[in-house]
């Protein structure tokens, strides 16, 4: 199997996506054939190509080759709710078959596979079911992209805590600008530093796009490599 990484959040809404593409980038920059993959979106519209996701659609924009939408986001979900209850509310449960037969098809044909999460670590997918056993089920390391603002430090350390405690190998943490405005931003990135158990692969400042920020992510290049 090719070589993968999950790309895991302190939170919703932090930049995960952002990071990933960034990532993606990265990665085809140094000569690596990689591509994204978003398992699980909820928040889809109707298109041409059937119900899809932004996030997802900027992985598979950002990918090494063109890919069809539904081996990126195998299961895709109408309301922007937690997954278990957008699934509910589409009358389907989420299972990781569909997801996986999608990541097996990927890793076919790209190294790596930069595997998003959704939500935080332990967002609910079905009952029993979390994002979290996505990537100790598929046995991937995890990077953890902390969003830079008030809370943070505490939202890092629980995440890291709880990725460590199922058994999944935390590869570093990125950091990403997402509060331009955030008070003591070198001191918090420096207690991270101190604390976190695993290393920082990068900081990406607020503002500019994936492609234009990649440069800053050739420590997580390495980690995987």
């Amino acid at each position: 199997m090719s070589r993968a990484v999950f790309i895991a959040g302190t939170d919703t809404g932090i930049g995960k996506t952002h990071v990933a593409c960034a990532l993606l980038h990265a990665l085809r920059a140094a000569g690596h054939a990689a591509c994204g993959m978003k398992p699980v979106a909820s928040g889809c519209v109707q298109t041409d190509q059937g119900l899809c996701n932004d996030d997802a659609l900027a992985l598979q924009a950002a990918s090494s080759s063109r890919l069809p939408y539904a081996w990126i986001n195998p299961v895709a979900l109408r309301e922007p709710l937690s997954p278990h209850l957008a699934a509910a509310h589409d009358r389907v449960e989420i299972s990781l078959a569909p997801m996986r037969a999608a990541f097996d098809r990927l890793s076919q044909m790209h190294s790596p596979v930069v595997v998003e999460g959704v939500g935080g670590w332990l967002a609910p997918l079905a009952p029993g079911l979390f994002a979290a056993d996505i990537a100790r089920q598929w046995q991937l390391p995890v990077i953890l992209v902390v969003g830079l603002r008030l809370g943070c430090l505490n939202h890092a350390l629980l995440s890291a805590r709880a990725i460590e405690a199922d058994g999944c190998r935390l590869l570093g943490w990125i950091g990403n600008g997402i509060d331009p405005a955030m008070l003591a931003l070198e001191e918090n990135l420096a207690t991270l530093r101190d604390l976190m158990p695993a290393a920082c692969l990068g900081v990406l400042p607020h503002g500019p796009a994936p492609a234009q920020s990649a440069r800053q992510l050739d420590g997580a290049v390495a980690a995987l490599y």
